[in-house]
C-alpha cells in the first residue's frame, strides 16, 4: 500500500512539472496541409503627370542642341495645378512628362480663344514613360492664357502601358507680364476724289 501510495503522489508530482515546464501555445503554428496564400501586391500607382518649360533668355546666348535639334537648357517644372492658373515666363518649349507610356492620346496647346496652337511636337516613347515636347514658333504673349489638354485621340478614352484607362490632363497657364497689346493696323488706303 505504501508503494501503491508513492506511486501516485509520484505520478501527481511529474504530472506538475510536465504541465508548468510545456512552452506557451499562443503563437499559433499552421496546420502543415493548409497552404497560405500568396501576398497580393499592391496595384502599381497611377500615371502621372508632369509639365516643365524653358523661360526665354534675357540676352541671346548659344546653347548645346541635343539630337532632335532642340536646344538644352534648364527647364522650370510647373507645379500641378489642376483647378488654378499656373503663371509662367515666355516661352517657346514646353515638355511633357508621364510616369507610363500612353496609348490613344493627343497633345494639344489652346490659346484664349480656344485655339490649337501652331507648334513642331517631338516625341520620345519608352517603357517608363513618354517625353512630349512642344517647340514654338513665336514665345508665348506675356499676360495671355493658355491651356494645354491631353486627352483621346479617338473615342472617349486613352490608357496607359498597363491597359488602364488615364483621365483627361488639363493645366492653365497664365504668362507673366502685363497683356501685349496687338499691334495696330494699317489704315486702308483711301478712294481719292475726282474733281
Amino acid at each position: 500500500m505504501r508503494l501503491l501510495r508513492f506511486g501516485l503522489v509520484a505520478a501527481t508530482c511529474c504530472g506538475a512539472l510536465v504541465l508548468s515546464g510545456c512552452p506557451d501555445k499562443s503563437a499559433a503554428v499552421p496546420d502543415s496541409g493548409v497552404a497560405e496564400a500568396p501576398p497580393v501586391p499592391a496595384p502599381p500607382p497611377p500615371t502621372r503627370f508632369s509639365l516643365s518649360y524653358q523661360a526665354m533668355p534675357s540676352a541671346p546666348a548659344t546653347a548645346a542642341a541635343d539630337d532632335a535639334g532642340i536646344a538644352i537648357a534648364d527647364l522650370t517644372e510647373i507645379a500641378a495645378a489642376p483647378d488654378d492658373v499656373s503663371i509662367i515666363e515666355p516661352t517657346t518649349l514646353l515638355e511633357l512628362r508621364t510616369t507610363r507610356p500612353l496609348k490613344n492620346y493627343r497633345v494639344r496647346l489652346f490659346d484664349e480663344a480656344d485655339r490649337a496652337m501652331v507648334s513642331d511636337d517631338d516625341v520620345e516613347e519608352s517603357e517608363t514613360g513618354l517625353v512630349y515636347r512642344i517647340q514654338l514658333p513665336q514665345p508665348l504673349k506675356s499676360g495671355f492664357k493658355y491651356t494645354l489638354v491631353v486627352e483621346a485621340q479617338t473615342g472617349t478614352a486613352f490608357t496607359d502601358g498597363l491597359g488602364r484607362d488615364v483621365d483627361e490632363f488639363r493645366q492653365a497657364l497664365q504668362i507673366a507680364g502685363e497683356k501685349e497689346k496687338p499691334a495696330p493696323a494699317p489704315k486702308p488706303a483711301g478712294k481719292k476724289k475726282r474733281r
